[in-house]
């Protein structure tokens, strides 16, 4: 019996050694010996031919005569007959697998033209597998690719047959091409481009005449069938329920995409010219572009996959022939201009692909053919089909619209040489002119949509839409620049008004603060307005559009500024990113439950807002800076250059320096010195080169510090410091946890006291800094806490957390809504003036708080008046600022010293409160990043709320 044993096959005769040309002769002997399959034979005939490959596999590195054996002995017929007669699945499955092992590993041409001599390779690919089967299926698809990958000059010639035309390699494989396993199509595409590379003219022709016209037109439908599906999906899914079929759609279209660019960029001209007239003439304009003015598909989705077009095809009789439709494209038949060809409609073939090539196989006759081009491809086929054809299809093809294209080259001589001698303002003219005259209805759609009045789906993907044609190298720039639009790294004078005015509106859009413009939109437009107006290194916008451009901010937290002024820089937009993305297919949502990026949607809650108009901030004043051409220096608010960074050797004469032993979360030991800068803390030890001087072992922010105390020793600090973040909601990392241990319980009294002084200094010079930024006119306070009393302006405390900073703000009502950077304004001095009784507190081991309540009289006047001063200390470091009381105004609509009461904060809070208002006859006003003005709330109340406060709970 035939087995698995150590020597592969038992019986007499058999050779010791299994790789060896003997070995090869026995497994013949098996062969002859077992021609017809069954049941009984049929794993020793497996087993058989899996021997013989790898003897054949050996052969190729070691010993030619093997191939001369197989050849003399024709060992590939065995193979063919056990095929054909229906020998079951295992074995066809089998035999596929071991062929396709075979010719992987098959290196010299030589061997490799043996095995494919005889022609019975060729007669293995048409023999009529079970392809119901998907094992059967994949073997066989896996042992064509592994075919065309052996295609050159000299090995095509065992496949395509010039006195037979026929080419079963290809042939057989491209009637897959729409099969519904994905990997099957890919390998059928991969397939296809081995094919076309090959560089043979006699094939490539035979390709031409006989397969080209059916593939390419059944390849065109199939893809727009994909695009139908993908549009109905998008109707049908409101709620972003089919987001995973959505994204399958939009990621084969992109493969779709890059496989036909590849077949274009081989450059084999009359297989480019057919393809280019195929994807014109029966898919791009019938079903993308004329689907912008009368919805075959919705034109979201025909801009969206237009602008993937233009960011992948780049074969400029393609991509040019296109853009020059889309943006001089008229749909009237008496518009006076030469028609080039009258685009057929999107239809179905009227011959399946394996109709098609059988016909063309059995028609036995050749025909002189026609170079293809835009006048002559397909003629062939349509004369075939002439006579078939009814009157209904004629009827229905005369009621198809022609589109009509622009031709390129009608420019007289005489308006070129005007053209050469008119100022740019006058060719700006003309151009505004010409374009009034036009009737461009498809150009007249992008414009128009770019109104994002009630939203901005339609605008952001005729922004991406013109960022795709504009960057796009298959287009003639002068193409472009008849119409005005940017042109990327070229020089010019103007710039198109319309465009730029729409993209302006857009951005003001964005920057109100109930807009509905998305951040991704936003980025999009400044990027298109700086390709507009920017040649070169200078700025040519005019002043009233760079007038429209200035734009205040709104109140903004400190942690979240920075965060966002991070993820920005970290991740400027892609658009060839943004393009791939099918979420921005469906209707702008709101709810980040959807998982859509931030960017890629509108805002959600207090949070997202005050994001959103950070990120707005940031755009506008980084195009205004471009426009203005000067450079960014108050950004980001702490540079890398400015901090003390780990192994500096520092002055430490004249420091405030408090010494400790810091332990480690693993248990780590180590004596260091505690110093507070401005914006840091280090951890230093003396540099034992120079006296006097430190070695900083450890630096951290101040502001992403966590301080607290431990519970059984009062010389120790538990301190953690969190790595800033571009992410708002990722959990943050701490650099350092660490327990520091001092000499007494004074000392780290003391530290704990440096370390809160600095964390709310450095917070509050960078809110300054904010400030400075939003032309807010803050001046510093000379005090740590509250307001200076000689100070016509002052900014609010900042909050110290005493859990992670990064927990969520407004994860319930109870929660401080955040801070505001507040301005006083002055009124009129007979306001009447309420004032708050001095009360005092003990000392203790936090800072002391010192504010003042401000009269209705000018600041600037109170400072000969009356002082009245609340002190008391706090054992937390809790701040109930102006904010806090006007949300809560806002929120429940009572009595602002009623809910101050309720807020089960204040019971324990341990401070004082200060409240400053300018008294007006509407009401309280705050003038600072936009605040809310309520008429409900008044002098009296603010003082009663302060005295209630104080005297229920101090």
């Amino acid at each position: 019996m035939f087995g698995r044993s150590r020597s592969w096959v038992g019986g007499q005769g058999k050779s010791k050694n299994i790789h060896s040309l003997d070995h090869l002769k026995y497994m013949y002997h098996v062969l002859t010996k077992n021609t017809t399959v069954t049941d009984h034979n049929r794993n020793l005939l497996v087993e058989t031919i899996r021997s013989i490959t790898e003897i054949l596999i050996w052969g190729d590195q070691n010993d030619s005569s093997v191939f001369d054996f197989f050849l003399e002995k024709n060992m590939f017929a065995f193979f063919l007959n056990i095929l054909r007669q229906k020998s079951g699945r295992y074995v066809c499955v089998q035999l596929l697998q071991t062929l396709n092992i075979l010719f992987e590993n098959i290196s010299h041409e030589t061997s490799l033209y043996y095995l494919l001599s005889n022609n019975h390779v060729n007669s293995i690919i048409v023999h009529k597998f079970d392809f119901s089967d998907e094992e059967i299926m994949a073997y066989y698809i896996s042992f064509l690719k592994t075919l065309s990958l052996k295609l050159n000059n000299h090995t095509v010639h065992f496949f395509y047959n010039e006195h037979t035309n026929d080419f079963a390699l290809y042939t057989e494989a491209i009637k897959f091409f729409n099969h519904p396993e994905s990997m099957v199509r890919i390998a059928v595409r991969t397939i296809t481009l081995n094919v076309y590379k090959v560089d043979n003219q006699h094939m490539l022709h035979y390709i031409r005449d006989k397969t080209a016209v059916p593939y390419f037109s059944n390849l065109v439908w199939f893809i727009g069938s994909h695009v139908i599906e993908l549009d109905k999906c998008v109707q049908t899914d409101e709620e972003h329920k089919n987001r995973g079929k959505l994204s399958d759609l939009v990621a084969e279209h992109l493969d779709h995409l890059h496989y036909l660019n590849d077949i274009l960029i081989i450059n084999c001209e009359f297989l480019s010219d057919v393809l280019t007239d195929h994807l014109l003439n029966r898919l791009f304009l019938p079903l993308y572009v004329y689907s912008l003015v009368n919805r075959k598909i919705n034109p979201q989705v025909s801009l969206y996959l237009l602008s993937q077009v233009f960011l992948i095809i780049h074969y400029q009789p393609l991509v040019h022939s296109l853009a020059d439709v889309i943006l001089n494209g008229d749909l009237s038949k008496d518009a006076g201009l030469i028609p080039r060809r009258s685009h057929e409609p999107f239809i179905r073939p009227p011959e399946s692909l394996e109709r098609s090539l059988e016909m063309s196989r059995h028609r036995g006759r050749k025909r002189t053919q026609k170079r293809p081009n835009y006048k002559n491809v397909g003629e062939e086929e349509e004369e075939e089909r002439g006579s078939e054809e009814g009157p209904d299809e004629e009827k229905e093809k005369a009621k198809e619209i022609e589109m009509v294209v622009m031709e390129k080259c009608r420019i007289s001589e005489g308006s070129t040489l005007t053209e050469q001698n008119i100022t740019d303002e006058e060719k700006s003219a003309a151009a505004a002119r010409s374009e009034g005259q036009k009737s461009r209805p498809f150009l007249d759609m992008l414009y128009n949509a770019l109104d994002c009045d009630t939203e901005d789906y339609q605008a952001l993907f005729v922004l991406c839409l013109l960022y795709a044609v504009s960057h796009s190298k298959g287009i003639n720039p002068e193409l472009l620049e008849r119409i005005q639009l940017p042109v990327p790294n070229q020089e010019r004078s103007s710039y198109s008004q319309v465009l730029v005015e729409r993209v302006i509106r857009i951005i003001s859009q964005a920057a109100q603060p109930d807009g509905k413009v998305r951040l991704a939109t936003l980025e999009l437009s400044c990027l298109l307005l700086k390709q507009s107006v920017l040649s070169g290194s200078q700025c040519i916008i005019k002043d009233i559009h760079l007038a429209c451009l200035e734009v205040r901010g709104e109140e903004i937290f400190l942690d979240m500024f920075e965060d966002e002024y991070r993820s920005m820089m970290n991740k400027p937009l892609n658009v060839e990113y943004l393009m791939m993305d099918a979420s921005i297919l469906l209707p702008p949502t709101g709810t980040p439950l959807t998982g859509i990026d931030f960017v890629k949607r509108l805002p959600c809650g207090d949070v997202e807002r005050t994001r959103r108009a950070i990120r707005v901030f940031f755009m506008l004043r980084s195009l205004s800076l471009q426009l203005q051409g000067e450079p960014e220096t108050q950004l980001p608010l702490t540079r890398p250059e400015d901090l003390i960074k780990t192994d500096d050797v520092l002055d430490l004469n004249n420091s405030d320096l408090i010494a400790c032993m810091v332990v480690s979360k693993d248990g780590v030991q180590a004596q260091r010195f505690l110093a507070v800068d401005v914006y840091q803390m280090s951890l230093v030890e003396p540099d034992s080169k120079r006296l006097g001087w430190g070695v900083v072992k450890f630096a951290g922010l101040l502001q992403d510090m966590q301080v607290s105390g431990v519970e059984d020793d009062s010389r120790a600090l538990n301190i953690i410091i969190h790595k800033p973040t571009s992410n708002p909601h990722a959990k943050p990392v701490p650099i350092l946890q660490a327990n520091f241990i001092f000499a007494d319980h004074i000392r780290c009294i003391i530290a704990k006291q440096r370390l809160a002084k600095g964390r709310i200094q450095a917070r509050r010079m960078k809110m300054q800094r904010i400030a400075a930024l939003l032309d807010l006119p803050v001046q510093p306070c000379t005090e740590v806490l509250g307001f200076s009393q000689p100070s016509v302006t002052s900014s609010l405390p900042f909050r110290f957390y005493d859990q992670s900073r990064r927990g969520p703000a407004f994860a319930s009502v109870d929660k401080v809504p955040g801070f505001a950077v507040a301005r006083v304004t002055q009124h009129n001095p007979t306001s009447a003036s309420s004032t708050s009784p001095p009360s005092s507190g003990p000392t203790g081991p936090a800072d002391s708080v010192t504010a003042s309540s401000a009269s209705t009289h000018t600041i600037t006047q109170s400072q000969t008046g009356n002082k009245h001063t609340h002190t008391h200390i706090c054992n937390s470091l809790l701040y109930i600022c102006l904010t806090t009381l006007l949300y809560y105004q806002l929120k429940h609509q009572k009595p602002s010293y009623a809910l101050l009461e309720k807020h089960p904060l204040c019971k324990e809070a341990d401070c004082a409160i200060l409240f400053i208002f300018s008294h007006s006859k509407s009401g309280c006003d705050i003038q600072g990043p936009r605040l809310i003005c309520l008429p409900h709330l008044s002098m009296t109340n603010i003082c009663f709320t302060h005295h209630a406060a104080h005297e229920k709970y101090f």
